[in-house]
């Protein structure tokens, strides 16, 4: 069976790595001079409480080579591909860092994608991931089906202030908004993998507003949209949100992702997003 890796930008509970199985390399939150594996050593709450009584903002650095190198030779002796399911290189250094560990395997069938996404989207490929691995299915087969729904991917999400993605390097060409942000709510989005200003709103109601409705035009007929809500540390807004949404497209259920402490130290407290997957690219 083919093997699946992630690491915690995918936002998956610890509980699911157990469950399938599923190495998830943790990324590094760093408070000043102390280091931590974010989902080992912090978890969100600790994190939330630590960040919130922080005079500086902490700092993120992707796992080092050596964290995949130790999954690799737990896993290459099974003689199984190895599929890699990781965030948009644009965003993180976690790609590098596996193609550099995988380079001790040359023999190996070690496959590393750049999904270009992060965070719920990035979690739901690698549960589909999961599942048509378990079914039988070839690493081909995954790849090319990951690779087909990444390129339909879709990410919006809202922020309580631009600060964090500012301070953190990670704004991409939002850096636009940041002389009026006093006056707007933008709406973002993650586009080829960097953070990009999508529309803007007068206030946070209207911008929520249009949030639902940009689901509601795009989300597909079909079974394939996978729509998720993801937030960070607020809890009770993704919910509201979920449900109006699922009322609003007849779905069942809709997964909510916590964001992970290293997606939160870029994107803030107070984040809310929703990721999903169209017909077409």
């Amino acid at each position: 069976m083919v093997k699946i890796i992630t690491d915690t930008t995918a936002a998956l509970p610890p509980e699911f790595s157990k469950q399938h199985q599923i190495p998830i390399v943790p990324q590094l939150i760093h408070f000043e001079e102390e280091s931590y594996a974010e989902g080992i050593e912090m978890s969100n709450d600790e994190f939330m409480t630590r960040l919130k009584s922080s005079k500086e903002l902490p700092k993120t650095s992707a796992p080092p080579p050596d964290a995949f190198v130790k999954e690799f030779k737990r896993l290459v002796p099974f003689g199984e591909p190895i599929v890699c399911i990781h965030p948009s290189a644009e965003v993180s250094g976690t790609i590098r860092a596996a193609t550099v560990a995988a380079q001790d395997f040359p023999d190996a069938d070690i496959r590393i994608i750049d999904t270009r996404l992060v965070a719920s989207p990035l979690g739901s490929l690698v549960k589909l991931a999961v599942q048509w691995a378990s079914a039988g299915e070839s690493a081909d087969t995954i790849e090319s089906r990951i690779r087909d729904l990444a390129s339909r991917s879709r990410i919006y999400f809202l922020v309580a202030t631009l600060e964090y993605l500012a301070r953190g390097g990670r704004i991409g060409g939002a850096s636009a908004l940041l002389g009026s942000v006093l006056q707007v709510k933008p709406i973002l989005t993650l586009q080829d993998g960097r953070v990009e200003s999508f529309e803007k709103e007068r206030t946070m109601k209207k911008a929520l507003g249009r949030l639902k409705s940009l689901v509601v035009e795009q989300y597909p007929q079909t079974e394939d949209g996978y729509l998720t809500i993801m937030h960070g540390d607020v809890p009770e807004q993704a919910q509201t949100l979920a449900n109006e949404l699922a009322s609003e497209l007849s779905l069942s259920n809709i997964p909510i992702f916590d964001m992970p402490p290293a997606i939160v130290t870029h994107a803030g407290p107070g984040v809310l997003g929703i990721g999903f997957f169209t017909d077409q690219a």
